[in-house]
């Protein structure tokens, strides 16, 4: 029965209905989903509106000598489920580090419990991969004509790619996000300069570029509301521009924070500082936009010799080719 079974799930059959199914529905979800699509801008301004009242909690806490809360950017309620299973098996202490909790902020997963998450996932993903590849291997009969060595290699393999499972969707989302904020902080620098030339504060600047920028890149906003929040209440204002740098982790960030801190610290004009670095912006943004379309030609180079090159001579020879077959 089990040797039926696995016969079923590897017929050519039925694998090539389940690839024509799953690009069905594929292209139906690209075409309908837009349509359903919402900005979720509102929903992350109420999610960051609460940065405020926690920041206020944890400088009086500190201030009155209480027990310090934990280092939570976004009100969370902490899964009981997930937080025991990190305290039983303490793996607050073998898999974190300052890079590990950086990179979550990166993301924009920047509470408790998505830390806690992240950890049981890196715990739990290689022994569920694990047995996966196991009875893909060894129970549905892949594999067979291979020896017993290559077969446990295989499965470790699996185990290993389970591991780094939530590392690589942490780094997706570092990506998506860093993109959404490079391309709109050349404007948000734009305005920022705009609002302090007028003579607008440095936080009341950040706070009115957040509201014009959010339907550009909610990720930027966002940044900025935390930035407003954190430079209200933090003691230190250099501590509240360095966050904004180690959140992002994007050099032309980190610049504008230094440029910042240089000019807080000095008191030189900060309207000068900004003025140079939306410059440089904006000509970074457009040499990347140079390096894509320098190398678009030999990208499609390929396509062109597979796609285009044959339509292209079956046009012009398919006639010359009709006459010839009619004369012989």
């Amino acid at each position: 029965m089990t040797e039926d079974w696995a016969a079923q799930f590897v017929n050519p059959a039925l694998i090539v209905a389940l690839l024509v199914a799953l690009a069905v529905f594929g292209t139906f979800y690209t075409l309908v989903m837009p349509y359903f699509e919402k900005g979720d801008l509102n929903k992350r301004m109420r999610a960051v509106s609460t940065e405020r009242d926690l920041i206020r909690a944890r400088e009086r806490a500190k201030m009155n000598s209480e027990a310090a809360q934990s280092r939570t950017s976004l009100r969370a309620n902490n899964n009981q489920s997930v937080r025991q299973i990190v305290e039983r098996f303490n793996l607050r202490k073998a898999l974190v580090d300052d890079k590990t909790v950086d990179k979550l902020k990166a993301a924009g997963l920047r509470s408790q419990n998505a830390l806690n998450i992240f950890l049981v996932a890196r715990f739990l993903l290689p022994f569920a991969t694990l047995l996966l590849t196991a009875f893909w291997i060894f129970v549905l009969g892949n594999l067979a004509d291979k020896g017993l060595p290559i077969r446990l290699f295989a499965t470790i393999v699996g185990g290993y790619v389970g591991f780094y499972l939530p590392n690589i969707y942490v780094s997706n989302r570092i990506s998506k996000r860093q993109h959404s904020i490079r391309r709109a902080w050349p404007d948000a620098l734009d305005l920022m300069l705009i609002c302090v030339e007028a003579g607008i504060s440095l936080e009341a600047a950040m706070r009115r570029v957040s509201e014009e920028i959010g339907d550009q890149s909610p990720e930027l906003a966002e940044e900025m509301v935390l930035t407003t929040a954190e430079l209200s209440f933090l003691p230190d204002r250099r501590q509240a521009l360095e966050n904004l740098g180690t959140r992002t982790q994007l050099d032309s960030v980190k610049n504008v924070v230094q440029a910042l801190i240089q000019a807080d610290r000095y008191g030189t004009p900060v309207a000068q500082a900004l003025r140079v670095l939306a410059q440089e912006g904006r000509d970074e943004r457009m040499n990347e936009a140079e390096k894509k379309a320098a190398a678009l030609p030999p990208k499609l180079t390929v396509p062109m010799i597979l796609f285009f090159l044959p339509v292209l001579v079956a046009v012009i020879l398919g006639p010359a080719g009709i006459q010839v077959s009619d004369r012989f």
